[in-house]
């Protein structure tokens, strides 16, 4: 973890100028969050707010698309893709911040967002600025409310004329001129006013104060580097006594019975990464025809397994589903559709579309025709948008299960593709043949796929119960059609894998279907959409549940949650269609979260509407939130050490006489944290939850479940 600095104080103090030249020194991020401030007051002005109206104001601010550069050199505000650093230094917005910093629910919003990028730049996630080096943030309520747990606080203060000739100073070398009464107004009223509802005037307990009245710049820069480095220096010193604590308990685990896989753990043998989804970049062979005639059997056939949800009705695939596969030792990406029809509405129309689409995005296409039902007027049309399409074909003749219906295929040849091959995808009869042919039309490198993917693309599942807006959702953040939506609930049947861009980050999304019921009472296509949900899951690193929030939360949707938890994933909650909700559902809805949802408060939860794009540039930051949690690793010193305090504070209560005493822990693995603890007894499950809450409280991992192992171990006998 990287060092936190947190720095407060009132106008003119210095706390801008001092961050940016100890930040910049010692490789630290830099977050100036009194300018979120200024942004907020610039945002409301634009869009027409006004900043008298507390309500307007908060909703304008939750919504504000708002990007804080973290350089200490030059630390740029975005707000709404406009660069406005200098806007927000204008005397007129300094004039009218302080309706906006004295709103209690802005003060709120605010805290929230600077604690997410504290944490990412603290954690090092992929994409911080300092790389895992930390951050110093400055500004309100930072020592207290916003970063309580700094591992440097400090109150930066200064004498009322020192603060008024820096401020003028500033304005001065901007070449801004502001007169005496009105610099004093923005100063001091400024000051007055934040102080009713921030404290920065005094240090609180454990909070360091550095008076700057009498210091140079240079010298207030060396006292606060000092104490820095010496937090640093300290920090260090307690790891090494933590480890070495560790090390002697460690040891004394050599007095109890251990097994083989006791000492494996101990030894921190490296477990196995998880599996990496779809390759991207290969060549793309679209599988299409009408519904039932065999398509999602073929590529089942073709996959040697049964991935693609099959069964004997029509219309069971809608979306285009994409599955890497090889043949002849040759790698590509083939891609399942639903069925294509003619002169139809509603979700079949979306279904054809999509079919379409994947005959677009693919460089050959597998024509698959129902041998035993001959040319229809369907498949006349479907030609006839293959040859607009311009893509190579190969033709399939399905369903022929023996040799005396090869004379059905031989039919075909009036389509003109060329000669169709007679294959069962059901029994496997004449696929090398099929798959021989399409293979030799795709190319060496695709025309249509992206570049490979990345490895360290974050694979996010979209679960929930049926027509919650997941499909819709996708579609939102990736600013195109890409999968089928229908008021119709249960469209999506298949997991579709995409890599979608927004906030300037490539993701795979993985839509799933909606989770009806038990997976006992599931029948059909329904049974194994919920298999390839749980699938999905499992291979995901995020799971973000989606709830309706326009009605209460029921059984089905904590069941979700629980599936994702179960599974070891990372969690994030959306309160999803928002702008169908009231005021007195939100109060609803509060009730029902801290009642329904205390199990998984750990959770970010965040409100949006997948229909309008509402707060959906919210997301990337609960999952960068969720993912920093999941990656957590607490070094092993540092957890035994905690472990004894909390052991020493608390003990576990005495049962049939005997007090269990834990004796050693550590972390075996990150995502999902699991931690394994040997103790002398069992651990009742209480003070298990009571140990969970306790290592949230310290270490943060926030987003994630936490698996606590225990295991009971017995002195060796002596001989």
């Amino acid at each position: 973890m990287g060092i936190v600095v947190a720095i407060d104080g009132p106008s003119g103090s210095g706390k801008s100028t001092v961050s940016k030249r100890v930040a910049t020194a010692l490789g630290l991020a830099y977050l100036d969050t009194g300018a979120m401030y200024r942004a907020a007051a610039w945002w409301c002005e634009r869009i027409g707010i006004d900043l008298d109206d507390a309500e307007a104001v908060t909703h304008a601010v939750q919504a504000m698309p708002l990007v804080m550069g973290l350089d200490p050199e030059a630390p740029g505000v975005t707000c709404d893709g406009v660069d406005i650093a200098e806007a927000i230094r204008e005397p007129h917005v300094s004039t009218v911040v302080s309706k906006v910093a004295t709103n209690l629910d802005v003060r709120a919003e605010m805290a929230r967002l600077q604690r997410e990028i504290i944490r990412a730049e603290a954690s090092g996630l992929s994409g911080s600025f300092s790389c895992g080096a930390g951050i110093i943030a400055e500004g309100r309520d930072i020592t207290t409310v916003v970063a309580p747990d700094a591992d440097v606080r400090l109150l930066l203060t200064a004498s009322e004329q020192a603060r008024l000739a820096r401020r003028g100073a500033d304005l001065d070398a901007a070449g801004k001129t502001v007169d005496a009464a009105a610099l004093r107004d923005q100063v001091v009223r400024r000051d007055r006013d934040d102080a009713t509802v921030s404290q920065f005037l005094t240090a609180p307990e454990g909070v360091t104060v550095v008076d700057t009245s009498n210091l140079t710049l240079e010298q207030t820069v060396a006292r606060v580097t000092e104490l820095v480095e010496q937090a640093r220096a300290e920090a260090t010193e307690r790891e090494q006594l933590e480890e070495a604590r560790a090390d002697a308990l460690r040891s004394g685990l050599d007095d109890y019975e251990l097994d083989e896989a006791d000492r494996a753990l101990l030894a921190g043998e490296a477990i196995p990464a998880a599996e990496t989804g779809l390759d991207a970049g290969l060549p793309v062979l679209a599988v299409v025809g009408r519904p039932n005639v065999g398509k999602s059997t073929l590529v089942n056939r073709v996959l040697g397994r049964r991935e693609a949800v099959v069964q004997d009705v029509p219309g069971v695939t809608r979306d285009r589903v994409s599955y890497p596969a090889e043949w002849a030792g040759k790698r590509f990406t083939i891609v399942d559709t639903g069925g294509w029809e003619i002169d139809v509405a509603g979700l079949d129309a979306a279904v054809a579309a999509q079919a379409e689409a994947a005959v677009d995005l693919a460089d050959a296409v597998l024509l698959v025709v129902d041998a035993r039902v001959g040319v229809t007027e369907a498949d006349d049309r479907i030609v006839k948008m293959l040859r607009r399409s311009g893509k190579p074909v190969v033709l399939a003749a399905n369903k022929v299960d023996s040799p005396v219906q090869e004379g059905d295929a031989a039919a075909l040849w009036a389509l003109g593709l060329g000669e169709p091959y007679a294959v069962s995808a059901l029994h496997g009869r004449g696929s090398g043949e099929l798959l021989d042919a399409a293979v030799a039309i795709l190319p060496e490198v695709s025309a249509v796929a992206g570049p490979e993917r990345s490895d360290d693309l974050h694979r996010i599942a979209l679960v929930g119960r049926p027509n919650v807006g997941k499909s819709s959702l996708l579609n939102q953040l990736a600013g195109s059609e890409r999968v089928v939506v229908n008021e119709l609930a249960g469209t999506t049947r298949d997991p579709v894998d995409e890599v979608v861009e927004f906030d300037g980050r490539q993701w795979v999304l993985v839509d799933t279907a909606g989770i009806r019921r038990r997976i006992r009472q599931a029948r059909g296509a329904d049974y194994y959409a919920v298999l390839r949900t749980q699938g999905a899951v499992e291979k995901a690193e995020v799971g973000v549940v989606l709830l309706d929030a326009s009605e209460a939360i029921t059984e089905q949707d904590i069941r979700v949650i629980q599936q994702v938890v179960d599974a070891g994933r990372a969690l994030v909650i959306v309160n999803n269609k928002w702008d169908l909700v009231d005021e007195d559902r939100r109060k609803q809805l509060e009730w029902e979260a801290d009642h329904e949802l205390a199990h998984v408060d750990w959770a970010p939860r965040i409100n949006l509407s997948a229909r309008t794009g509402w707060h959906t540039n919210r997301l990337a930051r609960a999952l960068d939130t969720a993912l920093a949690g999941w990656n957590t690793r607490v070094p092993t010193g540092r957890l035994n050490a905690f472990l004894g305090e909390l052991q020493a504070a608390t003990p576990h209560p005495v049962r049939g006489g005997k007090q269990p005493r834990i004796l050693f822990a550590t972390q075996v693995q990150a995502a999902p944290p699991r931690i394994v603890i040997f103790t002398t007894g069992f651990l009742d499950a209480g003070y298990r939850r009571f140990i969970e809450n306790r290592l949230r409280e310290e270490f943060g991992f926030v987003g994630t479940p936490i698996q606590i192992g225990v295991r009971v171990r017995e002195r060796r006998q002596r001989r």
